[in-house]
């Protein structure tokens, strides 16, 4: 052999995994979760393991009963395990025991790389449990059952999955797309105020700098969403997650091996807001403000006029967004700024910040002015625009 040798290998994996939308998902005349399964094996019924959000187990006290009924209604393909239930919220991304609690349960219930996880539960339960699914025998299969705005329309229809450490988010995570999502209407009808409009953010968010159309129906149903129509909410949902995965498929950049990331348009300050307020300021709400705040400074900039940034704004307050820093002080908004570098940090490389130069057209910048940017917040906070 000679030395300095090398061999080079290369290969490609096609992906391809469904978003379903349906009502009821565990009425046991509704096919759509049996029919994923026995797509993926024709014979035999495959083991499912359930893990539940609490708070969608306390709003659908009789949820764990069903999916058994469910599961025995349609035993020659899905085989019933178990269902376990785990926080709901970020608290379940903060915290490694409950990783562990799930990881421990595919173990116990012989979980293999053949056999279903299926979690049911917001964007933090989504995204704690697929990380763990996808660590468990280097990748066991997962379908998402998204039961929020915010996970339905963003962020269950994703590749990604991940939990949160060193006080930052997401620092942990995995690419592995899920065999299938299933967005089961039902479920939105037990939300908060707060997390029904929580979720409209990304809608708003993708909306901005892909779809001026869609833009202009979030604009024209502002007032309905707010008040919680069920129809335009359908459609938002439907609408948003078929552009998030559009660009998924058709950006280049599935697993974000590159610098810019258009879908994190308002992130950089709302992953930070998160954080600097234990996650009382929930995903949504931080994305909304985050998005005001880079609007704002782009109306600086001279990317877009002030005329268009005030529309927005209002199209958001309508919807019901609180635009304003839940601080005030120069200290606390000096250590929000720090969120850019951090938000460099996780993209690797190069910084790179979307912001807006009209509807529907986005624009990547690579170097923030940090002091026009402090004046767009303060400008926020003071409602002096």
């Amino acid at each position: 052999m000679k030395l300095n040798a090398s061999i080079e290998q290369s290969f490609k994996v096609s992906y391809t995994y469904k978003l379903h939308f349906t009502q009821d998902v565990f009425d046991a005349q509704n096919g759509v979760l049996k029919n994923v399964v026995a797509g993926y094996q024709k014979k035999g019924a495959i083991k499912c393991l359930f893990v539940i959000d609490d708070e969608v187990a306390r709003h659908f006290p009789d949820l764990s009963d069903r999916i058994v009924a469910y599961c025995k209604a349609h035993n020659t393909v899905l085989q019933f395990t178990n269902s376990i239930v785990v926080p709901g919220g970020e608290e379940c991304k903060n915290k490694n025991e409950y990783v562990e609690n799930v990881l421990e349960a595919i173990n116990s219930n012989h979980i293999c790389r053949h056999s279903f996880v299926v979690a049911i539960g917001g964007g933090a339960v989504i995204d704690m449990v697929g990380y763990a699914a996808t660590i468990a025998h280097r990748g066991v299969r997962l379908i998402r059952v998204p039961t929020t705005v915010l996970s339905q329309n963003d962020a269950a229809v994703g590749v990604k999955n991940s939990i949160n450490i060193f006080g930052k988010k997401n620092f942990l995570g995995t690419f592995a797309p899920p065999q299938a999502i299933i967005n089961d209407s039902r479920f939105l009808t037990s939300l908060d105020n707060r997390d029904w409009i929580g979720g409209i953010s990304e809608a708003i968010k993708i909306a901005l700098i892909k779809d001026p159309v869609f833009y202009d129906f979030l604009k024209e149903q502002a007032v309905a969403l707010s008040q919680r129509e069920m129809e335009p909410m359908n459609y938002l949902i439907y609408r948003c997650a078929e552009l998030h995965m559009q660009h998924i498929a058709e950006g280049g950049d599935p697993f974000e091996s590159g610098s810019s990331r258009p879908l994190d348009f308002g992130h950089w300050a709302a992953h930070k807001l998160e954080h600097m307020t234990n996650y009382t300021v929930r995903h949504g709400e931080a994305v909304a403000i985050g998005m005001a705040i880079d609007l704002t400074y782009a109306s600086l900039l001279g990317f877009i006029d002030k005329q268009k940034l005030k529309e927005i704004l209002e199209v958001m307050k309508t919807i019901g967004f609180d635009l304003q820093l839940p601080f005030q002080n120069k200290e606390d908004i000096q250590e929000l700024m720090g969120g850019i570098n951090e938000f460099r940090e996780h993209l690797g490389g190069e910084l790179t910040i979307t912001l807006l130069s009209e509807i529907g057209v986005k624009k990547d910048v690579h170097e923030i002015d940090l002091e026009v940017m402090k004046k767009a917040i303060e400008m926020l906070n003071t409602q002096s625009l």
